[in-house]
């Protein structure tokens, strides 16, 4: 996370850790461009999940910022390898050419500024260096399920948040990036556990009404008693070096 809202993401750092899992798809193809040699940053990093997993997977040197303090404060116990601090993606306090990859995943609706993001991202990338985004494209907003089936009111929310994908594209060839590619990476599964969506641990649901946000869960509820859910998480994934 990296911008604040009308809701504060201290609030829902709790249940962001016990409910946010990491994607498989998404991991996957981040540890295809890195290796033991290395320094890793992730803007946005929440409660550490995925700079965790490739702290693990990869032996890299690792770095992941975030503005909420709850979300750090939880990942430092879960580690004491990662360097965790409280910084604004638009204004990163690291040197010039300092990391080999840049990555963001589902953060990028939360910065107000993306050129500036961008800007920053490729001044601290070591010439070579490989930023992505991960982030929803309008058809996956749209085909989102469950988040969109159960609560509708969440579309119109995250339509304006999410930036287009060939606006993000624009900024990045404007600030120099290069070999700019996206791709789309899916996971089929069964919800069972409604505990993510009644905690609200997904951000859009804390910007819908509550009679909304009731509807939907009631709606969940009944369709569970009928058996698991099927769900498809699908993120885009936008590439680009320095």
């Amino acid at each position: 996370m990296t911008k604040k809202e009308e809701f504060s993401f201290d609030k829902i750092a709790d249940s962001y850790a016990k409910y946010r899992e990491i994607h498989p798809g998404v991991l996957k193809s981040l540890l295809t461009r890195i290796d033991r040699n290395s320094r890793v940053l992730e803007i946005g990093c929440g409660t550490g999940n995925y700079i965790i997993a490739l702290k693990f997977l990869k032996d890299c040197q690792a770095w992941g910022i975030d503005i909420s303090e709850e979300m750090l404060s939880i990942a430092r116990k879960r580690t004491m390898n990662i360097n965790f601090e409280v910084q604004d993606a638009t204004n990163l306090y690291f040197p010039d050419e300092f990391f080999d990859f840049v990555f963001s995943i589902n953060v990028i609706h939360h910065i107000k500024d993306h050129k500036r993001y961008y800007k920053e991202a490729y001044r601290v990338l070591k010439y070579g260096g490989v930023i992505v985004t991960v982030t929803d494209s309008e058809w996956i907003l749209r085909n989102r399920r469950p988040l969109t089936l159960y609560f509708p009111e969440t579309l119109e929310v995250d339509l304006k948040r999410f930036p287009p994908i060939e606006r993000l594209k624009s900024i990045m060839r404007d600030v120099g990036f290069n070999s700019i590619t996206e791709e789309m990476t899916e996971y089929y599964y069964y919800l069972t556990d409604m505990g993510a969506y009644r905690e609200k641990s997904f951000s859009s649901l804390n910007l819908i009404s509550e009679e909304a946000f009731r509807n939907g869960i009631d709606r969940m509820e009944e369709d569970l008693k009928k058996g698991p859910i099927p769900c498809v998480s699908r993120f885009t994934m936008l590439w680009g070096e320095k």
